[in-house]
């Protein structure tokens, strides 16, 4: 369990602090939270969508256009709920005092790479290192 702290206004983590000292962890956190909510808004937006449409669509160019479209909602509402996955892991992550931390090194992950994709788990080469060996196992 994480300390909790509250953030002093327009609080950034800084390389001169300590790393994933109590700020930057809950700046994270509150980061994290964020996302996952607004990614669970529009996946609800989604299929308010879907069930709001009328079904008997006149022409069958305006029901294949309709079902194409739905077919991409649905598709995106997939990867969304993926991501929300990944954002429970990370907070998991968080909580348990691994985040931040390479899975695979256990080195520091980085500021500017987690402020660029909170749920990273891994250190640019390592994840590099990861991807190609997923590559050489799909061939």
């Amino acid at each position: 369990m994480i300390e909790r702290v509250t953030l002093p206004a327009g609080y950034k983590p800084s390389p001169t602090e300590e790393y994933m000292n109590p700020y930057q962890l809950e700046y994270f956190r509150q980061k994290l939270l964020a996302w996952r909510q607004e990614l669970v808004e529009e996946s609800q937006q989604t299929i308010e969508n879907l069930k709001d449409e009328v079904r008997d669509v006149g022409d069958e160019a305006e029901r294949a256009t309709r079902e194409t479209e739905n077919a991409l909602e649905l598709r995106t509402r997939d990867r969304y709920r993926k991501l929300i996955n990944k954002i429970d892991s990370t907070l998991r992550r968080l909580e348990e005092g691994d985040y931040g931390y390479c899975v695979d090194t256990g080195e520091p992950i980085g500021l500017e790479r987690l402020e660029a994709r909170p749920t990273a788990e891994r250190t640019l080469d390592a994840q590099e290192r990861w991807e190609h060996m997923q590559r050489q196992m799909g061939d």
